[in-house]
């Protein structure tokens, strides 16, 4: 979760508020602390990217709280339809930061009863919200990448959606992420650069299984 850091200064008699630019978590404690070695700055305060806001003491304890459960999320998800067999494939990664580590979720599955491709794009997310939910994420921003137009232009309101399959998929994929206070930031791609979740949802096609989480090499 990026963070702004907000405060007023005040010099013979005149005050001044100034914010910073977005920074990463680890830079705010050290940043604060240079400011306060001037002595003029009177109070700050730090906020998070969903307007939250923390007085130094506050944010101390935040922040071990935060390296304690997972952050900086992005999520990598796809779909894939067999006509043929009426049978849907879905691969999901997810990445995240835990305890000062980098871990990678990886995860497949094998659908039946789903209509189309994009339904399938729309399961594969759904199953990704499911995940992240099993990984304890909650209240934070999470970066969605996905090479579906369809899904990610109708869930940022872009798109209108008139077909009622579609429908219930978006009202159940909001509805956990307002359930777990996810701030989605959605991010299409092109298909080339989302190959790991098309991988995994071609390997679901062929029943090949995967289900994977693990620390990541620095």
């Amino acid at each position: 979760m990026k963070m702004k850091i907000r405060w007023q200064y005040e010099y013979k008699g005149r005050k001044a508020e100034f914010e910073s630019d977005w920074l990463i978590k680890e830079q705010v404690l050290p940043i604060i602390e240079d400011l306060q070695k001037g002595g003029r700055m009177k109070s700050v305060v730090v906020m998070d990217e969903l307007l939250n806001e923390w007085t130094v003491k506050e944010f101390k304890k935040l922040d071990q709280q935060l390296d304690e459960e997972p952050g900086e999320v992005e999520v990598y998800f796809d779909g894939g339809y067999d006509r043929h067999t009426q049978i849907a494939g879905i691969g999901v990664v997810i990445y995240y930061k835990k305890n000062g580590q980098h871990w990678r979720l990886r995860r497949n599955e094998r659908l039946m009863q789903l209509e189309s491709n994009n339904e399938a794009e729309y399961a594969a997310l759904f199953q990704a919200i499911i995940a992240l939910e099993e990984l304890g994420v909650h209240h934070v921003p999470v970066i969605v990448h996905g090479d579906s137009q369809v899904v990610l232009k109708q869930l940022s309101g872009e798109w209108p959606c008139f077909e009622e399959s579609f429908n219930r998929w978006l009202d159940r994929i909001e509805q956990k992420m307002n359930d777990l206070g996810i701030e989605p930031v959605y991010q299409p791609l092109d298909r080339r650069k989302n190959k790991e979740a098309d991988k995994l949802a071609n390997q679901a096609l062929q029943e090949v299984v995967v289900n994977s989480h693990s620390l990541m090499d620095e």
